[in-house]
C-alpha cells in the first residue's frame, strides 16, 4: 500500500513568496558570504599558506586541501539533492551543512603554527558545510522567486550577501588592528562562525518550502529513492541537453573563477607582500565592488537576458586577470581586485539564475545538485592544479638559480595563465547554449 502523500506541484501553481521570505533567504546570504570572505578569501588561506605551512609548499596543500572538500561535495551533491526533492527537506538538509560549517569554522581558532593536518582536517570539514549547503541553499530560489524574478532575487542575494562579508570583515579588520599577534587572527574565525550562525535564523524561521513530498512507492525506501531519481535524470538528459552544454561550460569557466577566488590572498601576499591588515581592506574593497557588480548583472540579466549578462561578466574577468601578468605595483593590484570583484559576482549570480530558468519546476533542487556537481568539480580541479603548477613552476624556477621568493613568486605568475585557459575556454561553450529554446521546451511540458 502506498503512502498517501500528494506529489511535488508545480512551482508556477504555488503560492508567491512574500517580501519576508526574500529576505530570510537574502540573510542567509549574508551570513555565509562572511565565512568566504574571512576564511576564504582574505585570512585564513593567508594564515595557512604563510604561518602553519609556509613557502610554496603552503600553495600547494592549500589546493589540495580546496579541492579534497569540493570532490566530497561533488559526490554528496546529486544524491542529497535528489532526496531533498523527493522529500521535500532541502531546509532541513540545508541545517545540517551549515552547522557542519559553523562548527568546523570556529575550530579553526585551535590551528596554530605547524598543525598541518588540523588545519587541513578543520578547513575541509568547514569548506564540505559551506558548500554543501550552498546547494540547498541555491535549490531555495525558486520557492522565493518566479521564473521572471529569479535575475533580480539572485542579484540582491549576492549584493546583500557581499555586504554581509563586508561587516564581517571590518570587525576582524578592527581587531587585527588593535590588538596583534596570531590570537586575534585565530579568533576571527569564531567571530565568523558566530555571525554566520546568527545571520542564517531567519531562513529557517521565515522560508516555507513550497513544494510537497512525493508519493513512496511499495517496499521503496527514501535510502533508495536518490539513486533511482539520479538514473531517471540521466536516461531523460537526451531531453536537457542545452542544460547539459551550459553545464560544461559553466565547469570549465569556474575553474577560472575559483582559481581566482581561492588564491587570491597568496597572490597579494606573494607577489605584492601584503600583511594580513593589508589583505582584509584588499577583501574588503573586491566586497564592496561585489555589491554593485552584484545589483548591476541582477538588472542586466533581468533587462538584456542572462546569458549576455554572463558572457559580459565573464569577458571583465579576462581582462583583469590578464593584468596580473604584467602589473607590478600594490595600487594596481587593488585596482584590479576591484574589477574583479564586479565582475566575478556578476559570473556567480547569473549563472544560479540560468540554472532555476533551465530547471523542470519539479526538478529544480536535482538540477541544483548537477550544478554542484559542475560547480565542485571545478572547485576540486581548478584550485588542485593551480597549486600544483604554481609550486612544480617555483620549483623549476629555484633549479635554474632564483632565489626562494622570487622562484615562488614566478610560479604563482606561471599559474595565473591557466586561469585565463579556463575562462576562454568556458566563455566559448557558453556561446552554443541555446537558453531559449530549452526554456520554451520546458514551458510546454509544464
Amino acid at each position: 500500500m502506498e503512502t498517501a502523500i500528494p506529489k511535488t506541484q508545480p512551482l508556477a501553481r504555488r503560492s508567491r513568496a512574500t517580501r519576508g521570505e526574500r529576505w530570510a533567504w537574502y540573510f542567509y546570504d549574508f551570513g555565509n558570504s562572511a565565512y568566504a570572505a574571512v576564511v576564504t578569501l582574505a585570512v585564513y588561506s593567508a594564515y595557512f599558506k604563510g604561518q602553519v605551512v609556509g613557502g610554496a609548499e603552503g600553495s600547494r596543500l592549500w589546493g589540495i586541501s580546496v579541492g579534497i572538500a569540493m570532490l566530497v561535495v561533488a559526490v554528496l551533491s546529486p544524491v542529497l539533492g535528489a532526496l531533498a526533492d523527493f522529500s521535500a527537506a532541502k531546509k532541513r538538509f540545508l541545517f545540517i551543512f551549515t552547522a557542519i560549517a559553523v562548527v568546523f569554522t570556529a575550530m579553526l581558532f585551535f590551528v596554530q603554527k605547524g598543525d598541518v593536518f588540523t588545519g587541513m582536517l578543520f578547513f575541509i570539514l568547514a569548506e564540505i558545510g559551506y558548500r554543501g549547503a550552498q546547494v540547498f541553499y541555491d535549490s531555495l530560489l525558486p520557492d522565493v522567486a518566479s521564473e521572471e524574478e529569479m535575475g533580480r532575487v539572485s542579484g540582491n542575494g549576492w549584493a546583500i550577501g557581499s555586504f554581509g562579508g563586508i561587516v564581517c570583515l571590518l570587525i576582524v579588520l578592527a581587531l587585527i588592528t588593535t590588538v596583534k599577534g596570531a590570537f586575534v587572527v585565530r579568533l576571527s574565525f569564531i567571530i565568523t562562525a558566530v555571525f554566520y550562525a546568527v545571520s542564517t535564523i531567519p531562513t529557517f524561521l521565515k522560508i516555507r518550502e513550497k513544494s510537497q513530498p512525493q508519493t513512496l512507492k511499495r517496499g521503496e525506501t527514501y535510502f533508495v529513492i536518490p539513486f533511482r531519481r539520479l538514473v531517471e535524470t540521466i536516461k531523460a538528459a537526451r531531453e536537457y541537453k542545452e542544460f547539459i552544454k551550459f553545464m560544461i561550460a559553466f565547469l570549465i569557466y569556474n575553474d577560472g573563477i575559483m582559481m581566482t577566488l581561492d588564491f587570491a590572498a597568496i597572490i597579494g601576499a606573494v607577489l605584492f607582500g601584503m600583511d594580513q591588515q593589508q589583505l582584509i581592506i584588499f577583501m574588503i574593497l573586491v566586497q564592496i565592488t561585489s555589491v554593485i557588480g552584484a545589483f548591476a548583472f541582477g538588472y542586466f540579466a533581468e533587462r538584456f537576458g542572462s546569458k549576455l549578462s554572463l558572457a559580459v561578466s565573464i569577458v571583465l574577468m579576462i581582462i583583469t586577470v590578464s593584468g596580473l601578468l604584467i602589473v607590478d605595483s600594490l595600487a594596481m593590484f587593488n585596482v584590479l581586485g576591484a574589477m574583479a570583484g564586479f565582475a566575478l559576482t556578476g559570473v556567480q549570480s547569473v549563472s544560479r539564475t540560468m540554472v532555476g530558468q533551465m530547471a523542470p519546476p519539479n526538478k529544480a533542487a536535482e538540477f541544483y545538485g548537477f550544478f554542484s556537481i559542475a560547480g565542485r568539480t571545478s572547485s576540486f580541479i581548478g584550485p588542485t592544479l593551480y597549486g600544483l603548477v604554481a609550486a612544480s613552476a617555483a620549483v623549476w624556477y629555484a633549479g635554474r638559480g632564483y632565489d626562494a621568493i622570487t622562484a615562488e613568486q614566478h610560479g604563482l605568475r606561471v599559474a595565473v595563465l591557466l586561469i585565463i585557459v579556463f575562462l576562454v575556454v568556458g566563455l566559448s561553450m557558453l556561446m552554443f547554449v541555446r537558453q531559449k529554446r530549452h526554456m520554451a521546451s520546458i514551458q510546454a511540458e509544464a
